[in-house]
């Protein structure tokens, strides 16, 4: 059976103020054995902030994202998306929200029908999104929202040599710890899992467990919470068939030695996941969203509207993130011809 060439990897074009066109350009600019993608937005946005930057920008208007293959090793291709006020970079625009949305359902629609290989959003400002009627919490759930009723995603952060993912994501410490649970450890637990099988091509993955409290709560002197509610989740992970080790002191699991014995770790709250991912590779981390019908990635960082007026963004997370999906939608065909 011959195998279909890879479709391109749809990029959203994330808040026009911020350093998400910047980024999107240079990354095209650096492409070389990049995969191809082509961008949601607006043309005339993108031509303004290459002219502004003094970046060689050529772009090539697309009607379908089955053309932008072709057209992407001469041109950056461009699935318009119009915005309805010309943007000031470092000053968002409630009235452009919409062209934001509509720029995620439109990459969510294509990866959805196979047109498009895999999604990579650009960073969103929420508060503008929120002042403009923006219901979800985040991408993260609003992608969800669109994938089905009963998708219930996982983070995860990449780096070279690293996976987390992080069990309580955004909640204060206090109410991190105050509402885990087992059941939601068993659950990010066995979507991690099948994602390693799935996006990763890791047949027998291996799961590291990171304690809550210091030492993993030093046999209950320090915590009991490794005791009544961690512990009970990985004994029902391994009882699931999961390779599963913990809970380990998370202040001894990630040196370059601990790292080689497992291939990601499952933290407790955010910064236990996102510390050591950000030490690796501060600017080219990479966040994945696990459990979704489609491969989602992203650059690990904002907007950065403090410097968006400046020149000055590096591309690398951006860069990581395209290279990151290809491999993941990559995996998942591999996994489907194998099913077939």
């Amino acid at each position: 059976m011959m195998r279909r060439e890879p479709a391109a990897i749809a990029v959203t074009m994330g808040e026009p103020a911020g350093i998400s066109g910047e980024i999107t350009i240079k990354a095209w600019l650096a492409r070389g054995d990049l995969p191809a993608f082509f961008v949601i937005g607006d043309p005339a946005w993108l031509s303004a902030v290459a002219h502004r930057f003094g970046l060689s920008l050529r772009l090539a208007l697309i009607d379908h994202p089955e053309e932008a293959a072709n057209a992407f090793p001469l041109a950056l291709p461009v699935l318009s998306e119009l915005l309805a006020a010309p943007e000031c970079l470092g000053e968002p625009r409630n009235e452009n929200a919409p062209a934001v949305i509509r720029a995620i359902d439109r990459a969510v629609e294509n990866a959805m029908t196979g047109r498009a290989s895999a999604v990579v959003t650009n960073p969103i400002h929420k508060k503008t999104l929120y002042d403009a009627g923006f219901h979800a919490p985040g991408h993260t759930e609003y992608l969800a929202e669109l994938s089905g009723p009963d998708v219930r995603p996982v983070m995860m952060l990449c780096a070279p040599g690293l996976r987390t993912v992080p069990v309580t994501i955004h909640r204060p410490l206090a109410e991190a710890v105050a509402t885990l649970r087992a059941e939601e450890i068993v659950r990010c637990g066995l979507t991690l899992h099948h994602s390693l099988q799935r996006d990763f091509s890791i047949d027998r993955p291996r799961i590291a467990v990171a304690g809550l409290n210091p030492h993993a709560g030093e046999g209950g002197s320090l915590g009991t919470e490794e005791r009544s509610i961690i512990g009970p989740a990985i004994d029902t992970l391994r009882r699931r068939g999961v390779l599963i080790e913990g809970p380990m002191a998370a202040d001894a699991m990630f040196h370059p030695g601990a790292r080689r014995g497992y291939d990601a770790a499952l933290c407790m709250y955010h910064d236990q996941a996102l510390i050591p991912v950000k030490t690796l590779a501060f600017s080219s981390a990479v966040n994945t969203t696990l459990g979704l019908p489609f491969v989602r990635t992203s650059p690990d960082h904002g907007t950065a509207l403090d410097i968006a007026t400046r020149g000055q963004a590096d591309p690398s997370s951006l860069i990581a993130a395209i290279r990151l999906a290809s491999a993941m939608a990559a995996s998942r065909r591999d996994a489907g011809d194998q099913a077939a």
